[in-house]
């Protein structure tokens, strides 16, 4: 079985749109620094890296899922091309309050993922930047890693706490935590 690191989208990977509003257009999106690096060094470490990413734009009609793989195509080819891979990337195109069991916090996303990639959850990893994300990494059975995003909720405890994804992955890879 291989271990993973499961990522959010927007807030972990990229710069997060305005409360209320939504990445449309690969025109607005923004990679967050060091972003390639630490995929690289999850790379490196043999890590599998998989996002998993609510996108209730598809849902409200304010993006189409052809835009939005269109988005997620060029945001892999951009991380190729600084030698970072992204192995998966999973997406829930639910309202809030659809019954479907992709959407976080719910685990159906992680439990894909590990199904279709062979993954030991116990030793794999949820960077996210929310509450929700954080109960889906601790719903599917892995370790958390708050990304610190100010006005943020922290009602969700996590297993680490860290100002960037290279910051995080920086913890996760030390001796002793994989």
């Amino acid at each position: 079985m291989h271990r993973a690191v499961f990522l959010d989208r927007d807030g972990v990977i990229n710069a997060k749109a305005p409360e209320g509003q939504y990445i449309m257009q690969w025109e607005e999106f923004q990679f967050l620094p060091d972003v390639a690096d630490a995929i690289a060094r999850l790379n490196r470490a043999h890590f599998s890296v998989i996002v998993v990413s609510n996108q209730r734009g598809v849902a409200k009609g304010l993006m189409t899922v052809d835009v939005l793989e269109e988005i997620h195509r060029r945001m892999l080819a951009e991380l190729a091309a600084s030698s970072a891979r992204i192995d998966a990337i999973y997406y829930c195109p639910h309202d809030v309050d659809a019954a479907c069991a992709c959407r976080k916090p719910a685990p159906g996303m992680l439990l894909q993922a590990a199904r279709n990639h062979n993954i030991d959850l116990p030793s794999s990893w949820m960077v996210g930047d929310s509450d929700s994300d954080l109960l889906a990494g601790k719903n599917a059975g892995c370790r958390t890693v708050r990304i610190i995003r100010s006005g943020a909720s922290t009602e969700v405890v996590s297993d680490l706490m860290a100002h960037s994804l290279i910051e995080a992955v920086q913890a996760i890879t030390q001796e002793g935590l994989t």
